[in-house]
């Protein structure tokens, strides 16, 4: 009887114990996502771009972030400056190259809480026949809504800066004032917005 009524206890406290939140793997939507660049020209102003062509996916464990991983690539080609001759540019061999090194690629290696509402998330980009690692600030995944088709999205936000001869980047020309024509230091920032996938 005695036993009867630890179980009925142990049972009671288990049914009453909150959910722990099960690992939520997420596609990244590259219809609403992009990772855009920055880089000084002239030494005077900013270039700014991006990649819109951009596939993935998150798996998100809120209980144990660090348990959470991502995976990433970017086609290069996709690059998108708002103006056609300097894309071209940056798509030759003297930037990119993009017939010998078609995309990106990033594999998470390491995620860390941080704060309240961020993330370290570590990880190795390959660029341009180059891996290193990088380490990207990322913000919570936002709480999840409902889109009209019943999928649910979250969204998030990340930021690097790379030194781009770190990746074999390094043409240049000097100007006659002083400095070169392309900075090194890249500012990057990712837009992702997610979309949940069914579990298996």
């Amino acid at each position: 009887m005695r036993f009867a009524t630890s179980s009925a206890l142990v049972l009671t406290l288990l049914a009453a114990a909150p959910a722990v939140a099960a690992p939520v793997t997420y596609a990244i939507d590259d219809m609403h996502s992009a990772a855009h660049f920055k880089v000084k020209h002239l030494m005077v102003s900013n270039v700014r771009g991006s990649f819109p062509a951009l596939k993935g996916t998150v798996v998100y464990d809120a209980a144990h972030p660090e348990k959470s991983t991502v995976e990433a690539t970017i086609d290069v080609a996709s690059v998108d400056t708002g103006n056609a001759k300097r894309d071209g540019h940056l798509k030759s061999a003297d930037f990119f190259d993009v017939e010998k090194f078609p995309a990106m690629t990033f594999r998470s290696t390491r995620v860390a809480k941080v704060g309240k509402d961020g993330l370290s998330v570590v990880g190795n980009l390959t660029l341009h026949g180059v891996t290193k690692p990088v380490t990207l600030q990322v913000a919570l995944p936002a709480k999840a809504a409902k889109d009209p088709w019943g999928n649910m999205r979250t969204g998030t936000e990340a930021t690097t800066h790379l030194d781009r001869r770190d990746y074999g980047l390094t043409w240049n020309k000097a100007v006659e004032t002083g400095g070169v024509l392309v900075g090194d230091d890249i500012a990057i920032s990712l837009e992702l917005e997610l979309i949940e996938q069914a579990a298996k």
